[in-house]
């Protein structure tokens, strides 16, 4: 019975993203605040990347690796930024059922990528602070490289395995998502058949992409802040912790946003502070970045302050 009730509606071909529609005024608020911190966002982690590689202090693999958090930044606001105001402008609000998936396996597939860097990141931090005589010969090109491949690698199977997951299901007609982008959450919402499977899919990635990461990055911590406290001198132990108050800020507004979207108990509708928290979630901590590691990396301010002098020179 409930096969052929399903049966009587036809595929689900487009998708309509109404989230925020009841609120022109912030809608419009919003589009204005995303321009400019996507244009920041492609403006900041550009430069980023660039002095990484023009400036050969810089080729270490901590840099390597914030280059490759710089590239994700830029990809992943440019895969919810520009659609999003699209829609925002659009008096149809419509997204087809391709790009409504495509959307959701860049988006997930990047952060998922990014809970793996970070942890890859601290693991970086710990061999550089704890074990510095043999940082070179651990962190080596064919290791720090394989990390950071494996962190996308990882990212994109468990991303295209929930999107696949998903878009199988069958939608029954509605097509209606309560939210300013194809988000997994808010599309499960629309199923109309079980979804344990996915449910329990989405838990363990949880556990593999958030929890696991974040406790090893925390007892990477750990044994960093033992060994700075272990320092004589408070200029080494400045100096040692200069290098990971960067990424430690990082993480805090990266995982302090993720957890509170994916963790917490669920409504049935999609609350508008979940959507503003999803916002800076996918906007302003990409724009922090960048300015985070320029104001408290000595090394990342000199290279920016030399490749911009050169520029202004020409």
């Amino acid at each position: 019975m409930e096969h052929m009730k399903m049966g009587n509606y036809s595929p689900v071909t487009e998708f309509i993203l109404v989230g925020l529609s009841k609120y022109p005024v912030l809608q419009f608020f919003l589009s204005m605040l995303c321009l400019i911190t996507y244009v920041i966002i492609l403006l900041g982690n550009s430069l980023l990347i660039i002095i990484s590689i023009l400036d050969s202090r810089l080729h270490t693999p901590m840099y390597f690796f914030l280059g490759n958090l710089s590239f994700l930044d830029i990809c992943y606001t440019s895969s919810t930024v520009p659609p999003m105001l699209i829609i925002f402008s659009s008096e149809t609000k419509s997204i087809s059922f391709i790009g409504c998936a495509l959307q959701m396996v860049v988006s997930l597939g990047l952060s998922c990528t990014e809970c793996v860097l970070l942890a890859v990141m601290a693991y970086d931090r710990y061999v550089a602070i704890c074990n510095p005589l043999r940082y070179s010969i651990i962190m080596n090109r064919v290791l720090y490289v394989h990390m950071a491949a494996w962190s996308w690698i990882i990212g994109y199977l468990t991303s295209l395995l929930q999107t696949v997951m998903t878009m199988i299901l069958p939608f029954c007609g509605n097509n209606v998502i309560d939210h300013i982008t194809c988000e997994l959450l808010a599309l499960l919402k629309l199923i109309c058949s079980d979804i344990t499977i996915n449910v329990i899919i989405m838990t363990m990635v949880g556990i593999i992409i958030l929890v696991i990461p974040l406790l090893l990055i925390f007892i990477s911590y750990v044994f960093i802040l033992s060994s700075i406290l272990r320092i004589n001198s408070a200029e080494g132990r400045k100096k040692a912790f200069s290098t990971c108050s960067a990424h430690l800020t990082v993480v805090i507004l990266f995982y302090g946003s993720a957890l509170f979207m994916y963790m917490k108990p669920k409504s049935k509708d999609t609350n508008t502070s979940d959507e503003i928290i999803g916002l800076f979630y996918g906007v302003i901590t990409p724009m922090l970045n960048p300015i985070i590691y320029s104001l408290r990396n000595k090394e990342v301010n000199e290279a920016m302050k030399k490749v911009l002098g050169d520029i202004c020179i020409y």
